[in-house]
C-alpha cells in the first residue's frame, strides 16, 4: 500500500502541523494503513471528523455560532460524522442555490461520506469492537475507504483555502496571513518606549486615511518586556531570563561570611 493515495490528507495535517490531536491521528493512520490493519479506516473517518472541526472553529462567528443555527447540523449533543461534514459546507458557503449544477458534485461528496461511514462500521474494530475471529477487510476495501477520506479532505481544504479566515478567531500562524500582513507592514509604523513602571508600550502609527488630517493617529498596546517577549521571539525570552537571574545574583547583598572571604 502507498502513501500516495492519501495526498490530500497529509496535506491537510501538514498546514495544521500544529494541532496535536490531529497529527496524533495523522500517526495512527499511517500505521495501521502501513501494516494493513483496518484500523486506518477508523483513523480516515477521524481525520474526517477533525478536519470538519478544525474548518468550523475558524470560521464560525462566536456572535452566531452554528451549533445554535435553528437548522444547524450540529444543533444536538452528539453530532453524527455526516453532520459535521454538512457543517463544515454550509461555512464553507461552497453553494447556497439549489439549482446550482455544482450541487451534484457536493452530492457526490456526501455519497463518499456515506460509504466512508459504511465502511466503518463494517471494519471499526477501533471504534465498535468486532468479534475476535471476525474476517478482515481486503486490501481494496481499506484503499477504496482511504481513498474517500482523501477526497473528502481535499475538497474541504482546498475550498477552505480560498477564505481569508478572521485573524481575530482563526487558530492559523502568522504566515497564513501574508497578504494581510504585506498590507500593514507597507503603511503602518511601529515605536516603542517603557514607562515609569517598567511596561514597555508599543505605538502603532495609522496611516493617513484624509490628506487634510494632521499628524498620526496611534494604537497604543502595553505589555511588560517578559509578555512582550514571550509573544514575539522565545529564544530572545530565554536569553533576556539568563542574564536577569546573573543580574539578580549580583544585586543581592552579600551576607557577613561572603565579604570576609
Amino acid at each position: 500500500m502507498s502513501a500516495d493515495w492519501y495526498p490530500g490528507i497529509k496535506a491537510f495535517c501538514s498546514h495544521w502541523r500544529h494541532a496535536p490531536m490531529l497529527q496524533q491521528t495523522l500517526d495512527t493512520l499511517e500505521q495501521e494503513f502501513a501494516d494493513d490493519n483496518d484500523a486506518c479506516i477508523d483513523a480516515a473517518k477521524a481525520i474526517v471528523e477533525c478536519a470538519c472541526q478544525v474548518i468550523i472553529k475558524n470560521l464560525d462567528d462566536p456572535a452566531n455560532p452554528i451549533k445554535d443555527w435553528q437548522d444547524s447540523p450540529i444543533r444536538g449533543t452528539h453530532p453524527s460524522f455526516n453532520n459535521w461534514v454538512s457543517a463544515a459546507v454550509r461555512l464553507l458557503e461552497i453553494s447556497d442555490r439549489r439549482d446550482d449544477p455544482f450541487n451534484k458534485v457536493l452530492s457526490q461528496h456526501f455519497n463518499l461520506t456515506d460509504a466512508l461511514g459504511n465502511f466503518r462500521n463494517l471494519a471499526g474494530p477501533i471504534s465498535h469492537g468486532k468479534e475476535g475471529f471476525a474476517q478482515k477487510l481486503s486490501t481494496h476495501h481499506r484503499r477504496a475507504a482511504l481513498l474517500a477520506a482523501d477526497a473528502i479532505v481535499t475538497f474541504l481544504h482546498e475550498a477552505y483555502l480560498e477564505h481569508e479566515p478572521d485573524p481575530i478567531v482563526s487558530l492559523e500562524p502568522y504566515e497564513r496571513f501574508e497578504a494581510s500582513n504585506e498590507v500593514i507592514d507597507g503603511h503602518a509604523g511601529i515605536r516603542g518606549e517603557t514607562d515609569e513602571d517598567g511596561i514597555f508600550r508599543i505605538f502603532v502609527r495609522l496611516p493617513k486615511t484624509d490628506p487634510a488630517q494632521k499628524g498620526f493617529e496611534e494604537i497604543e498596546l502595553a505589555a511588560e518586556p517578559s509578555r512582550s517577549l514571550f509573544a514575539i521571539d522565545r529564544e530572545a525570552y530565554k536569553l533576556v531570563l539568563n542574564a536577569c537571574i546573573d543580574a539578580s545574583a549580583l544585586a543581592q547583598p552579600k551576607t557577613e561570611d561572603e565579604e570576609l572571604a
